[in-house]
């Protein structure tokens, strides 16, 4: 009984101390880790959370851009972060792809606790106007006429556009030339002047040119059509199932976290995504705001980290 009596006694002391850092938090300036370069989407996206953050805990949430190695740099410093709330981890969907990429990443998936996942954008594949094909159907036809001959941009190695440009090759058995770029920019701007006529990418890198019909979006890889791009249908519509994938915006902590922060961050960013200002920006980035709990977007990583594993491995990609 004496032992049932003080673990129960020690289980009450940690739950004041949980509550007690929360009650007290923030007491400084709190980091916002971006593993990517300033003026990307990530970025953007971390300071518009990180502003309304500012403004309801009385303490500056400042982003500081680590970018390199996949977002790994960055990753790995959160990972060594101390957990206490005042180091937070933005990352974009390459957290869930760099463990089966990389040999030696420096970061676990284990060493974070899922505190939100603030939006997602579905990739999508378009090509240049001067291709003459206006369906998904109308391009896996083309590819199907003239194996090798057709290249298709990717942002980057391990991105979910990249993943999802290997899955659709191995599903349909096509044969393209995959062209890697340094970014969603440089891929984008590839397509646009005509040098890679199609491309898988995140529909946020390209939203404008696409509602201005410089360029021609044939497919979104989603379950339901994109507010920013109403009139492209998803490739399940279109009869292509089992290819969707979106570029995902998650905040993460340190797994040492106090769980009442945890919690109380959630539901602060929960209610931030919510604002019609915000939801708002985020359709005009591209993106389709998400929020909801840590418990569901602890499943939602543990789910894609498994599925792009799966990929990676049927198209023996090589590790890093």
């Amino acid at each position: 009984m004496r032992i049932v009596a003080s673990i129960a006694a020690l289980l009450l002391t940690l739950m004041s101390i949980d509550g007690a850092s929360a009650q007290s938090y923030p007491s400084r300036p709190v980091r916002i880790i971006v593993p990517f370069a300033p003026g990307g989407v990530t970025d953007i996206m971390a300071r518009l959370l990180g502003g309304k953050l500012s403004e309801k805990f009385g303490q500056q949430f400042f982003v500081e851009n680590h970018p390199g190695a996949g977002g790994n740099i960055g990753m790995g410093i959160a990972a060594r972060a101390e957990g206490d709330g005042h180091t937070i981890l933005f990352v974009s969907s390459s957290f869930v792809a760099n463990p089966s990429l990389y040999n030696n990443p420096p970061y676990d998936p284990k060493d974070f606790t899922p505190v939100i996942k603030a939006a997602a954008t579905p990739n999508l594949w378009f090509v240049n106007p001067s291709l003459p094909v206006k369906s998904m159907k109308e391009l896996i036809d083309l590819i199907k006429a003239s194996p090798g001959k057709y290249n298709v941009a990717s942002p980057g190695l391990g991105t979910t556009p990249h993943l999802g440009i290997e899955l659709m090759r191995l599903s349909l058995d096509l044969d393209y030339v995959m062209i890697q770029y340094g970014g969603g920019g440089p891929a984008v701007q590839s397509t646009l002047a005509g040098t890679t006529l199609i491309q898988c990418s995140a529909l946020a890198n390209s939203t404008a040119l696409l509602q201005d019909g410089k360029l021609r979006g044939l497919g979104v890889a989603a379950r339901k059509r994109s507010a920013a791009l109403p009139d492209v249908p998803t490739l399940e519509e279109q009869g292509i199932t089992g290819q969707n994938a979106e570029t995902m915006q998650g905040i993460l902590v340190p797994a040492s976290t106090p769980k009442a922060i945890v919690e109380l961050l959630q539901n602060e960013i929960d209610r931030i995504i919510k604002l019609p200002e915000i939801s708002e920006r985020m359709v005009q980035l591209g993106f389709d705001p998400e929020g909801g709990s840590s418990a569901d977007f602890d499943a939602y990583l543990k789910s894609e980290i498994a599925r792009w594993k799966k990929v990676i491995e049927d198209a023996k990609i090589k590790k890093i």
